[in-house]
């Protein structure tokens, strides 16, 4: 049986962090609404952040 502990966040800047489930996102962060173990949660994240620069950064570079 899986249990569900954290929920994958993320906040203004594209940037991914882990957060459990039973405690609100902290202020800047917000639900990606996917939720698993720590390991699959870690894993969505190895999955969709594929450029660790923050946003701020990446359009800086973009528009230059």
């Amino acid at each position: 049986m899986r249990t569900i502990e954290y929920q994958v966040v993320v906040n203004q800047e594209d940037q991914y962090s882990i957060w459990p489930v039973s405690t609100e996102a902290p202020e800047g962060w917000s639900s990606t609404d996917f939720e698993g173990t720590r390991q699959e949660c870690l894993a969505q994240i190895d999955r969709v952040w594929t450029d660790m620069r923050p946003l701020s950064v990446r359009n800086a570079m973009n528009s230059a």
